[in-house]
């Protein structure tokens, strides 16, 4: 349990230094921009995001798993992740443009929609490599490919936006910076070059694939349950809705950063560990703790709320207090998703997700089509609550079923859940 709150810490610090990054990123671009101009950097962007899913082929998770149960040696996956990073780029860059050019009102813009697509090869490449250390429970390096983006998106934006007044050009332009710094780096640093190659072993490919697109489904499943607001809002709504919704929403993915903390190294973990019924139990106490903290957040902002909107983003933004509010009890449980569903996709089972996620997406676009028309941004925000809300308990029920632990023994708080904050509090009075 040591080593496991060493890796929280550490984590905990990269996680730390990416909402810094981010939330002054996200403040530039509302006081420069406002909501109209957050509102087509949004529809422009969720669908490089959605598609990232797929383009990425679950090649992060299947390389954790097949290299930390050392199925494969290292050299191995990294000449199969080169050959398939080329072909998944192409495939992703094309579809991204037709998406984003025909069904995104900003879409006519075509130096909007080229910049939008500029970082897709090098996030998919950073993506695949961060397996690699999951997989070698380099948790360190994992960090790094984490945060270093962000500090230097954070300085394009300051750069192309504050300086240079180059608007939404210029936020699609720090887009690139971040993830093109990152390509570089590991491309030299793990020795990717030596591992291009045209001898293909199509026996590791396809296995890679075969567990791969079984991750890439689930993860597009969970994001599109996540982006499908901003699609809806984009067809049925303004681009000032959207960028409200944006602000309001993007709040929640930094209170989303505790259990996302724990479920990074919950997966590496995972799937590494021998001892699979014990780990699950300690991800049970994991989902108990971050419940409370979950809480906690949840509590603080609803009180904060207005303070924080207005405070940081402006009064053009004030509409974003209410799409916070409306969002946070779904936030608050699909929590139970957040911590538990890395246990289950560490074990080489995620498509237990699916089982949980599809019927509450049938429910989200059902939902956003009624609400989106006559509550704008606040309607997209009560179709995500009622759609996270119905993916938490029912992936609680497959969770409990698939571990068999039963549901009241997972929920059930006890005095040794505390043990380890305690213990960590102790070492650093000391």
């Amino acid at each position: 349990m040591a080593s496991f709150l060493k890796d929280i810490f550490r984590v905990g610090l990269s996680k730390g230094a990416m909402i810094l990054f981010g939330l002054a990123s996200s403040i530039i671009t509302a006081r420069y921009l406002g909501p109209e101009g957050n509102g087509v950097i949004a529809g422009l962007l969720v669908y490089p995001s959605l598609f990232m899913t797929i383009g990425s082929l679950g090649i992060r998770q299947s390389t954790t798993y097949y290299l930390g149960k050392k199925i494969y040696t290292e050299e191995e996956i990294k000449t199969a992740i080169t050959q398939i990073w080329m072909l998944s780029t192409v495939i992703s860059v094309i579809v991204c443009f037709f998406l984003m050019h025909y069904f995104s009102k900003s879409g006519t813009n075509l130096l909007w929609v080229l910049l939008a697509l500029a970082p897709i090869p090098f996030s998919l490449f950073n993506t695949y490599n961060s397996g690699i250390f999951l997989g070698k429970n380099d948790i360190g390096t994992f960090n790094k490919i984490n945060w270093i983006p962000s500090l230097i998106s954070l300085l394009a934006i300051a750069l192309f936006v504050m300086s240079l007044g180059l608007g939404v050009s210029g936020a699609l332009i720090a887009q690139i910076g971040g993830v093109l710094f990152m390509f570089v780096i590991l491309l030299f640093k793990n020795r990717f070059l030596k591992s291009f190659s045209l001898r293909y072993d199509w026996i590791i490919i396809k296995k890679m694939l075969s567990l791969g697109l079984i991750y890439a489904f689930a993860l597009f499943i969970i994001n599109l349950n996540y982006k499908i607001d901003i699609v809806l809002l984009d067809q049925l709504s303004t681009a000032f809705e959207m960028g409200i919704y944006s602000k309001g929403s993007g709040i929640t993915q930094y209170l989303w950063q505790i259990p996302m903390l724990f479920s990074t190294i919950v997966f590496a973990r995972s799937a590494v560990s021998k001892q699979d019924s014990e780990f699950s139990h300690k991800v049970a106490q994991l989902l108990r703790v971050s419940f409370i903290l979950i809480g906690l957040g949840s509590i603080t902002l609803i009180l904060l709320s207005e303070i924080i909107i207005v405070g940081m983003y402006g009064e053009e933004f004030r509409g974003s207090i209410t799409v916070l509010n409306y969002l946070l009890p779904g936030i608050l449980i699909l929590t139970i998703y957040k911590v538990m569903n890395m246990d289950l996709a560490g074990k080489g089972k995620p498509w237990v997700s699916i089982w949980a996620m599809l019927p509450a997406l049938i429910i989200n676009i059902g939902a956003n089509w009624i609400f989106i028309p006559k509550y704008g941004a606040n309607g997209a925000a009560i179709a995500s609550t009622i759609s996270y809300t119905l993916a938490g308990l029912l992936f609680l029920h497959f969770y409990s079923k698939e571990v068999q632990i039963p549901i009241i023994q997972i929920l059930h708080y006890k005095k040794s859940d505390f043990d380890p904050i305690l213990n960590l509090i102790k070492k650093i009075k000391k």
